[in-house]
């Protein structure tokens, strides 16, 4: 079980870093992060590649297919939770050609499928041998840092309904 949060955290923080990556490259007048947590890390990101290694063991093919099916489910999900209980919305999609709702879009659902298949493929085998060695005390303060951040970051948004407050608040 600790396992499974240390995928969840490591895929989490590689998210943050895509996010901070695709701002840079694609010159965003939002250079902040697009994550709901004060932690360097975007759970949408975990929870996509979450589903990913869910899925039933199939070829790169498969898993750009199915992979990406299941990231953009989760985003669809996770953009639908935060609009439906916490009012806000954390991306919108709503430009580009193809998107359902402003929440999911048929590129970025490309992008997610290569992009599980390349972790599950490439970057799984490694964080899988990381996973097993962090210290139990380790995974439960982790834990609990997580929680609070968790717990203080839902009751922001829920509060204030301010996304961009909590964007400008951070220091990351």
């Amino acid at each position: 079980m600790a396992s499974c949060f240390w995928y969840f955290w490591t895929y989490s923080f590689l998210g943050w870093l895509l996010e901070l990556a695709f701002a840079a490259v694609s010159r965003s007048a939002e250079r902040r992060r697009r994550c709901l947590l004060l932690l360097p890390l975007c759970p949408v990101y975990g929870l996509g590649m979450m589903a990913a290694l869910a899925l039933p063991p199939m070829g790169w093919t498969g898993l750009v297919i199915f992979g990406g099916f299941a990231a953009t489910a989760v985003e669809y999900a996770y953009h639908w939770a935060g609009e439906r209980f916490l009012g806000v919305r954390f991306w919108d999609y709503g430009q580009v050609t193809g998107n359902l709702q402003g929440r999911v879009c048929p590129s970025f659902a490309l992008a997610w499928g290569i992009l599980t298949a390349l972790a599950v493929r490439f970057v799984q085998p490694g964080v899988a041998i990381l996973a097993q060695t962090v210290p139990p005390a380790a995974t439960y303060i982790f834990l609990l840092v997580f929680t609070a951040d968790l717990v203080c970051s839902l009751r922001f948004l829920q509060v204030t309904g301010d996304l961009e407050e909590m964007r400008r608040a951070l220091v990351f």
